[in-house]
């Protein structure tokens, strides 16, 4: 079941076009990354869903209704650029934007105070934003996205101004939100969060989407058929199906070669040969990494 979807979206400014025909399928309980290079279409995407502007053609679909106002209050939404008012107190503001969210104020203080606890933010209630460090108004930023329990939160790059401590401390927040059925939308340039966290991704380029699916299809669809093997010995006489890419050193007098096989051939018949022939300390097959996997797709879609 898709918790969102967005049918045929144009968006366009005056001579650009930032958005061509997109179409995307959300599924519920997912963390779904949202990829694309600067100035792909990314923002105008999610600016749409969150009806801060409009579409041009197309709609946008939240839990089998067509978007409307009253949606607002299902999504969370922390933008890349932080929208806190840095001159009120931490509580007040909170207090004011999840009463703009439609909870009440003894609601609202129930809330904060399970999240102020979970954050270790206690002390933090009568400081002034401006008076906290970027990544202290981050976790205000994040605590205000998700406190009012919406079904769809949009997090644009989530990660930005956070040390290594606290960006595991949100890492592990999102894992559990999707744990429990929340959908999360998570739009960054950081490919190794995608690696760890994502389950569906899609990749916008130059106002189109170029690429959709489960992190695992995908992975599949750019597999090179390529395998590594770490071994002593002379590599040499490979039957003529399987091509030895590279041969490389690596620590005590061990080589590693990449060696690429046929799409229909066995694995273990390349192991059988090389078990003949080598002593081999290890074996694998090259897996593509999102990264290389967003390297190579822009560039197609940029050719």
């Amino acid at each position: 079941m898709n918790i969102l979807e967005t049918h045929h979206i144009v968006k366009q400014y005056a001579e650009h076009r930032a958005l061509d025909n997109v179409s995307l399928a959300v599924p519920k309980g997912s963390i779904f990354g949202l990829l694309g290079p600067n100035g792909a279409g990314k923002t105008s995407l999610i600016r749409i869903i969150n009806q801060i502007t409009a579409p041009d053609a197309g709609e946008v679909i939240l839990g089998g209704e067509r978007l409307n106002p009253d949606h607002i209050k299902r999504i969370g939404y922390l933008p890349e650029e932080r929208g806190l008012y840095k001159k009120m107190k931490v509580g007040e503001q909170l207090l004011y934007l999840a009463q703009l969210k439609g909870l009440s104020e003894r609601q609202a203080m129930e809330k904060l105070k399970t999240w102020f606890i979970k954050f270790d933010i206690k002390t933090w209630w009568t400081k002034n934003v401006e008076d906290l460090s970027k990544g202290m108004q981050q976790k205000v930023q994040f605590v205000a996205t998700v406190m009012h329990e919406p079904d769809l939160i949009i997090l644009d790059e989530p990660f930005s101004g956070f040390d290594p401590i606290n960006a595991n401390l949100i890492k592990d927040e999102i894992l559990e939100l999707r744990e429990r059925g929340k959908t999360i939308i998570f739009s960054t340039h950081r490919m190794e969060s995608v690696e760890e966290l994502c389950d569906h991704i899609a990749l916008i380029h130059r106002s189109h989407k170029v690429l959709d699916g489960t992190k695992r299809a995908i992975k599949e669809q750019f597999k090179t058929h390529t395998y590594h093997v770490e071994y002593q010995g002379t590599l040499d006489d490979l039957p003529p199906a399987f091509s030895i890419m590279n041969t490389r050193s690596v620590d005590d007098d061990f080589l590693r070669a990449d060696i690429k096989i046929p799409p229909d051939a066995a694995v273990n018949e390349l192991i059988r040969h090389l078990l003949d022939r080598v002593a081999v300390r290890a074996f694998g097959e090259n897996i593509p990494s999102m990264n290389d996997i967003f390297i190579q797709a822009v560039g197609e879609a940029t050719e």
